[in-house]
């Protein structure tokens, strides 16, 4: 099954299957020059812009009536400056082959999510990130962006060059143009040492700042109705590379983690009352296990099991209790959560709508299986996560607006005040974005 976004008979829909559009045209261009007469050529015809990448967006932020997008043509490495330590990527360019080219090199990125099909563009515009203790998103990786603005002329932004725009741009949401390329700083490639292990939740709950103080990159896995948790530690190593065996690879990657979890997904929506107990059986599933490997094969990991998700980022000292606070809400409600919630940490970065935005911070996402509803579970958690100031992922499933966004954000104004500048008359425009940056 492809994982990118699908478009048939002029209907565009997300990797989620919870988000449709009708553009009233799409259009893959295969230069910055292309690119800059469609959007010419669409505010000549009064149509809106968006652009998109493998749609693995939650929300609405790509969808648009007008003229979609599409930069798969878009795609490869510009240059690599070993002096800077930098490589300018197009758009388009999916991360797997951006890590894969990389590695080739014998360069990597600092630090990456845990799935890599979405392109450079749209991962950082939306604040796609890993687990850090120090290392942040793959946005604040961003040492310069080159953008298509609303008249059609050609921007490039930097800590130096037009520093205001490179402020905001690098999480940009679609809002200040479409982005052409990007210049990301990398290292030498270097070896990771994972540690994944089954912890209880109470245990990790007491130990939490431990557990992030001692690893580079601490994140854990809460298996809903259990008292279960998979705890995933990566860190750097000296080596040998000691991968996962081929064998291992496909029965407790593939077999376990996507098929037979595949199967629990669809036996607790055909049975609700079953999902406790298949969450007690899918949270022992899983044995400890520890390799070494190059960052992406440590960082990622396949995902085909279809699913929609929430993520907010919360203050990195208030996760504790939030956490106690979301387990107390299942434990009452009556809810069925079949799908584990997954708990990762950010350092603060100075990005003006970064979810980090001037605060260390700690990821909660939750998540449904894909055709189960999921609108109770997700207002009770979003309730909780909006208590302690959260901050919603820009790409996932969220009911917040502008006024919302003013509060937790102190320098939303900036981001505003900036888009007026860049798109006064709102070529970029969607409901999405009318929804979180106002009219």
């Amino acid at each position: 099954m492809s994982s990118t976004a699908s478009g048939t008979y002029g209907t565009w829909r997300n990797w989620g299957g919870n988000v449709t559009a009708r553009p009233a045209r799409q259009v893959a261009p295969a230069s910055v020059e292309e690119l800059a007469a469609a959007v010419r050529r669409a505010r000549e015809d009064g149509l809106k812009v968006k652009a998109v990448g493998t749609g693995h967006s939650f929300t609405s932020i790509a969808a648009t009536d007008g003229v979609l997008i599409r930069p798969q043509l878009l795609t490869g490495i510009r240059t690599i400056d070993r002096h800077a330590m930098t490589v300018t990527v197009e758009a388009g360019t999916p991360l797997k082959r951006l890590n894969a080219a990389l590695a080739r090199e014998g360069l990597s990125l600092t630090n990456m999510g845990d799935i890599m099909e979405q392109t450079v563009s749209g991962a950082t515009s939306t604040g796609t990130h890993g687990t850090g203790r120090t290392s942040g998103s793959i946005a604040a990786q961003i040492k310069g962006l080159e953008l298509v603005t609303a008249d059609g002329s050609v921007l490039t932004c930097s800590e130096r060059e037009n520093p205001e725009v490179f402020a905001a741009a690098r999480i940009g949401l679609g809002a200040l143009g479409v982005v052409t390329a990007i210049t990301f700083a990398v290292e030498p490639l270097f070896l990771l040492t994972a540690r994944e292990e089954p912890m209880p939740l109470e245990r990790v709950l007491s130990e939490f700042d431990q557990l992030w103080a001692e690893n580079e990159h601490f994140e854990f896995y809460w298996f809903p109705h259990t008292g279960n948790t998979t705890t995933k530690r990566n860190n750097r190593s000296a080596g040998p590379r000691r991968p996962v065996g081929q064998a291992a690879a496909w029965f407790e990657d593939e077999f376990l983690s996507n098929g037979v979890f595949q199967v629990a997904q669809w036996a607790g929506r055909a049975a609700p009352a079953a999902v406790p107990a298949i969450a007690r059986i899918s949270s022992r599933a899983l044995s400890a296990r520890t390799y070494t490997d190059i960052p992406y094969k440590v960082f990622t990991s396949p995902r085909r099991v279809r699913f929609v998700e929430m993520e907010y980022a919360v203050p990195r000292a208030a996760v504790v209790e939030t956490l106690r606070e979301l387990r107390a809400m299942v434990d009452r409600s009556g809810l069925r959560i079949s799908f584990p919630v997954e708990v990762r940490t950010a350092p603060a970065d100075d990005i003006t709508l970064s979810t980090a935005a001037g605060r260390d911070s700690a990821y909660i996402a939750v998540h449904m299986f894909r055709g189960t509803p999921y609108q109770a579970y997700f207002t009770a958690a979003e309730r909780i996560f909006t208590a302690h100031e959260g901050r919603p992922h820009w790409g996932k499933v969220h009911t917040r607006d502008a006024e919302y966004f003013s509060r937790v954000y102190p320098r939303f104004g900036e981001f505003t005040a900036l888009r007026d500048r860049l798109d006064p008359d709102r070529l970029f425009q969607n409901d999405y974005l009318r929804r979180v940056l106002g009219a």
